[in-house]
């Protein structure tokens, strides 16, 4: 599956997530694209799924109307993250085009 992390999104999670072809936002020169655009970009580049840590993204954009399908880390620190990658990995198989799946990350302090 053709994977790709937003901004928030920490690189070394792309090792937890084998057999995933996995690119993030900055190598492909996206950064600072709007959300709407981020998403026709990757779709057009055959991108299944986008991993992202932005919360409101599912509720600023109409889903349905795109074939990629949202993973949301509700975290963006590593530590926790890294707890969380077998959820993480069950979440990317899981969800289907025009959904968000929400993955809760809970703090271990």
């Amino acid at each position: 599956m053709k994977l790709l992390f937003d901004q928030g999104t920490p690189a070394p999670l792309r090792r937890h997530l084998p057999g995933h072809s996995v690119d993030t936002l900055a190598e492909k020169g996206w950064s600072g694209k709007g959300n709407g655009e981020l998403l026709d970009l990757a779709e057009r580049e055959g991108y299944e799924v986008l991993v992202t840590t932005d919360q409101s993204l599912p509720h600023q954009q109409n889903l349905t109307r795109w074939r990629i399908g949202l993973v949301v880390l509700l975290s963006t620190d590593w530590n926790q993250i890294r707890l969380r990658t077998e959820e993480i990995a069950n979440a990317v198989e899981a969800v289907r085009p025009g959904q968000a799946v929400r993955v809760s990350i809970p703090f271990a302090g």
